[in-house]
């Protein structure tokens, strides 16, 4: 079962008021585990299932006549793979690469991508029943990226949609 399937079953359940405290009380398919990463300073999670690996910022090459936010590509182990700046891809600012800069490198529909995110957080198990649908009242980004807001001892994921985010195009082309 995927992320959202268990969503919509946790919904359809209505869990919300059925919420153990203890993490020892969910069996291991009512758990998710995301890998969280930070940029504009919120946090967000990725199915830890579609991530392939985590590097330091690298060499890029820029393409031309690519969208802006598309940085480019880069050479992992004989691999060319495309890095999209997930700042840029949501409409905020550019951000300064740092340090802390990472990329994210997931496979979604049997590609590798590299996402450009400011920091990587860390991996969080987070039981079905903490994640919501995103709210319907919630215009923009929410539907097209989101796959749900998960809650965790006083922090929220936001937890993305990579098939909507990477390829809305190819999705669109075949509408």
């Amino acid at each position: 079962m995927n992320l959202n399937e268990l969503i919509n079953e946790k919904s359809r359940l209505n869990l919300n008021n059925q919420v153990p405290e203890n993490e020892e009380e969910y069996s291991e398919k009512e758990i998710v585990q995301l890998v969280s990463f930070l940029l504009n300073e919120v946090e967000y999670g990725l199915d830890i299932l579609q991530v392939h690996e985590i590097i330091r910022y690298p060499d890029m090459t820029r393409l031309p006549n690519t969208p802006p936010f598309i940085k480019g590509v880069i050479n992992l182990r004989g691999s060319v793979i495309p890095v999209l700046d997930v700042r840029l891809r949501f409409g905020f600012p550019e951000g300064k690469v740092t340090d802390s800069t990472r990329v994210v490198v997931i496979e979604a529909n049997e590609k590798l991508v590299g996402l450009l995110v400011d920091n990587v957080h860390q991996v969080i198990r987070l039981p079905v029943s903490h994640i919501e649908p995103p709210s319907r009242l919630i215009e923009g980004i929410s539907d097209e990226f989101i796959k749900g807001i998960g809650r965790l001892t006083g922090r929220l994921i936001v937890i993305l949609n990579l098939e909507n985010m990477l390829f809305e195009k190819e999705k669109e082309e075949k509408d």
